[in-house]
């Protein structure tokens, strides 16, 4: 199927939609003819996303996924200005590198309450419209949400919440014409890591690794919004990753050392 036809006049909700790969599928959505509504957490950002989409069908809220007002919100106002959503893309998310020895609970919980009740809170306030137009749900994982990842602890505990929440959605909506699925995909090029939480909670603003190897954020967007609009089960994107979820699959107790050495150092953990 041609992705420009199928999202052409949809109602497209894409949270987290300022940086990395949500902008990237606003980005492409709105080329494609989608209505498309989207928020952040920083009015800076939302306000220069519309700056650049200024006569297009945008929506931006400043947003706070992680706090179930602030989704209640975002929904409901998305609803009255389209009158409905065809496609939720639940795309915000955060991630967080610190050995558990080190780290907060603090850290774990933040983790938690935005990749994972930030996709419910959402989800269930446009479950209804999505259920009347038998539309999609999309949640973007990670590999971390078939592997567990060093440093990465609470992360990969959001990611198999996640995937094993929407697994059980898809399974409860097999009557009701709505598709859900996941998203998987590789190192992409994104802010995520330099707003990765350290041990303290805080955002790191940094990172050792290096983004020009890693797949494009605009690349990524492309692979999902083709994904959604031929109805796959999941997607699972790179080399790099497919091979992780292989060897993880037939071959965990080599999957263990390989992950290990390729998040150690020297004895110490990649930031």
């Amino acid at each position: 199927m041609q992705t420009n036809d199928f999202f052409s006049g949809k109602v497209v909700v894409v949270t987290g939609g300022t940086d990395g790969i949500g902008k990237a599928l606003v980005e492409q959505l709105l080329l494609a003819g989608a209505r498309v509504s989207t928020c952040g957490r920083k009015q800076d950002k939302i306000y220069q996303l519309q700056k650049e989409y200024p006569n297009s069908s945008l929506h931006c809220m400043v947003t706070d996924v992680s706090s179930e007002n602030d989704c209640r919100l975002f929904i409901e106002r998305t609803c009255s200005v389209f009158g409905g959503i065809d496609i939720l893309i639940n795309n915000a998310g955060i991630s967080m590198r610190a050995l558990m020895k080190d780290a907060s609970i603090e850290v774990i919980r933040n983790v938690m309450d935005i990749n994972f009740f930030g996709t419910v809170y959402c989800t269930r306030y446009a479950l209804s419209s999505i259920i009347e137009r038998k539309g999609t749900i999309v949640g973007v994982s990670s590999i971390a949400g078939y592997r567990g990842l060093p440093g990465r602890s609470g992360y990969s505990a959001s990611k198999f919440a996640l995937q094993g929440w929407l697994e059980s959605l898809r399974t409860e909506m097999m009557e009701e014409g709505v598709h859900v699925m996941w998203v998987c995909p590789g190192f992409t090029t994104s802010n995520i890591r330099h707003a990765a939480l350290n041990k303290d909670a805080e955002a790191h603003g940094e990172t050792s690794m290096d983004e020009g190897k890693m797949m494009p954020a605009s690349e990524c967007a492309g692979h999902i919004l083709h994904a959604i609009a031929n109805k796959k089960r999941t997607l699972v994107l790179t080399f790099t990753g497919k091979r992780t979820v292989f060897l993880n699959r037939f071959f965990p107790a080599w999957a263990d050392k390989l992950v290990h050495r390729f998040f150690f150092k020297d004895g110490k953990l990649i930031q």
